[in-house]
């Protein structure tokens, strides 16, 4: 049973957090009730404390059995999947059957749900190898698999960013995208990632967008 579980679980080895171009499944068609994310306005929100914060982001923790490396997280990365088949739960299932090989973040996110899969204080290997991005960076995925509602997700995600950085005292400035972790051996080195939040391949206006919305929440925690 779990050779077929790796087998269908296949195609997320090579795009799992984001070291490929490459695109799995037809990419889903643009919801027209969904708005860009420079489109967002200021979410409203009253003040929460830390708790509060993370019961808003529906957090489920699934670790993986093994063990890792200790890090002191200075920064938070953020991803995207590029993966439009697999959510939250088939990435879980393929880090805890070892299908990704050595490939591991901390969290993946979708429109529903958070899963951890790793301790914050635990190195993964998500954005540059050995690098300072894998050194000192928690890992944040996003989903982006048919069906899922992709301005939920950055919400969802925009939360748990915030909470990370209140819990491990993370200013907003070391909030960046995968693309801040130049890949050695890689052409071009800075991945557009996570892509749909980069303008031309890179930070922009939907980057800052994405980081005023950490910006307020981070704000509302009490």
């Amino acid at each position: 049973m779990r050779c077929h579980l790796i087998a269908a679980l296949l195609p997320l080895v090579i795009i799992a957090a984001c070291e490929s171009n490459k695109q799995y499944g037809p990419k889903p068609k643009r919801d027209n009730n969904s708005r860009s994310p420079s489109s967002y306005s200021t979410p409203s929100g009253a003040r929460t404390s830390t708790s509060g914060m993370l019961r808003q982001v529906n957090l489920r923790r699934d670790f993986v059995s093994r063990s890792f490396s200790s890090m002191r997280p200075r920064y938070i990365t953020i991803h995207s999947t590029q993966n439009y088949t697999g959510d939250a739960y088939a990435h879980a299932r393929a880090l805890q059957n070892r299908a990704l090989g050595r490939i591991i973040w901390h969290f993946t996110v979708q429109d529903s749900v958070a899963i951890q899969h790793m301790s914050t204080n635990k190195k993964g290997n998500h954005a540059d190898h050995d690098g300072p991005g894998n050194k000192h960076s928690i890992g944040i995925e996003m989903c982006e698999h048919r069906g899922n509602n992709r301005e939920r997700t950055l919400d969802r995600t925009a939360k748990l960013t915030a909470y990370l950085m209140k819990r491990n005292g993370i200013p907003l400035n070391n909030v960046v995208p995968h693309y801040h972790w130049p890949r050695w051996g890689k052409h071009p080195p800075n991945k557009n990632c996570p892509h749909f939040l980069m303008t031309n391949g890179r930070p922009g206006r939907k980057w800052q967008a994405f980081k005023s919305r950490v910006a307020h929440y981070y704000q509302t925690i009490g």
